[in-house]
């Protein structure tokens, strides 16, 4: 990974819509050399995907919140199924299997704190977990451009 490499990391995490022919000329190099650059990134598995930012209270979708969930200890050798069978849920935005006193951290959103309650109840009538806490998000900065580190 080169400095032309890095810099166009960073320009599509800010604009993914920028075009071949547009982010060839910022960089100031060629539109052959940048189209062989973005697919070799894709390629290395670097660049994942090209995505829409969605502003969920638009969608219906206003209350957010971190689930912290204690899986019980006979249940974590399966807390990695458990885990990919939570993301399948509808309301769930992200999950993040982590240490300390949680096993699973589950990113939600909700329309409303009385749907957040009711999906922490049902999940929390599951036999794999132990425990179960919600943290409603009142503010959230998100960073929208991550650099190469090094």
């Amino acid at each position: 990974m080169n400095e032309i490499d890095s810099e166009i990391l960073r320009r599509l995490q800010q604009d993914a819509r920028l075009s071949n022919r547009q982010l060839a000329r910022e960089l100031g190099i060629a539109e052959s050399t940048c189209l062989a650059r973005v697919a070799s990134l894709q390629d290395q598995g670097v660049i994942t995907g090209f995505h829409a930012t969605v502003n969920l209270s638009k969608i219906g979708r206003s209350v957010e919140a971190h689930i912290s969930i204690k899986v019980r200890p006979q249940a974590l050798a399966n807390a990695a199924a458990f885990c990919d069978e939570v993301a399948q849920l509808p309301d769930v935005i992200a999950i993040y299997m982590v240490t300390g006193s949680a096993d699973l951290i589950a990113h939600v959103a909700v329309p409303s704190t009385d749907v957040l309650r009711d999906f922490v109840l049902e999940l929390a009538r599951r036999d794999e977990i132990a425990d179960i806490r919600s943290s409603v998000i009142f503010l959230s900065r998100t960073t929208r451009c991550v650099s190469v580190a090094g």
